[in-house]
């Protein structure tokens, strides 16, 4: 569902739609334009083509898994041009550029809900990153009801986090929000639809409404003062719980 996700997310920001199911021109709406004043968009609509092709729901063709190979551990040197090249350049392009604000997009096999991962076990969280991730997961929450906000994976104990995964290590290395979005393989619980259950047109529009919450923390990402001190309260971070 992450490459549809991605299609949503490009089908806003081109001002393209859906006429049944053939693709036309369209304009480009108020909140969109907002965006690409903000912001400069680097999408990568799939990450492991050649693993996907041959059915891998992690590993690439060399059988690596690519959400463990952003950073070298233990005698492991990761990433590298023979195992893991999507990583090795991605990770150099994004050097090159900086990262403001990061989104690493999944499906989970487990929990029946669309949701954030943060990196709460990062060493540079804090109560800067903290309120970013609230306002970040409520905004979105508000901005399309498919995402909610109390179940996640459990987050990481302080500094335990693993910099090897993909969206701990962006966090750290650019001091930025960067966040795991996961959706669910059959249905969403929190929006439960029986009939036709979690598919490619809400992936869609779940991406295509990733552009709510990007511009609503875009003002904070890099202020350097206490800005949580006059966020309102329905922007709080929640900590997330897999218990449901």
């Amino acid at each position: 569902m992450a490459e549809f996700f991605a299609e949503g997310l490009l089908t806003r920001l081109l001002g393209l739609s859906y006429n049944g199911d053939e693709l036309n021109g369209g304009s480009v709406d108020g909140l969109t334009k907002k965006a690409l004043e903000m912001y400069t968009f680097h999408i990568v609509p799939n990450m492991c083509p050649d693993g996907g092709v041959r059915g891998h729901l992690r590993t690439n063709a060399c059988g690596a898994n690519l959400n463990r190979e952003w950073a070298s551990s233990e005698g492991y040197e990761a990433p590298t041009l023979e195992r893991s090249p999507e990583v090795y350049h991605t990770l150099k392009a994004m050097d090159k550029t900086g990262v403001d604000v990061f989104v690493d997009v999944h499906g989970d096999e487990a929990l029946p809900f669309n949701f954030i991962a943060g990196s709460e076990g990062c060493p540079n969280w804090g109560k800067r990153l903290e309120s970013l991730q609230g306002a970040f997961v409520a905004s979105y929450a508000r901005a399309n009801s498919d995402m909610q906000t109390k179940v996640s994976y459990e987050p990481d104990e302080p500094n335990q986090g693993k910099l090897t995964i993909c969206s701990n290590q962006v966090s750290v290395r650019f001091d930025c929000l960067s966040v795991t979005l996961e959706q669910p393989f059959k249905d969403c619980k929190s929006n439960p639809d029986p009939d036709r259950g979690w598919n490619d047109r809400r992936a869609m529009l779940l991406g295509a409404s990733l552009l709510d919450p990007l511009v609503y923390v875009q003002p904070f990402l890099r202020d350097e003062g206490s800005f949580w001190e006059s966020m309102q309260d329905m922007d709080a971070y929640i900590r997330p719980t897999e218990k449901y």
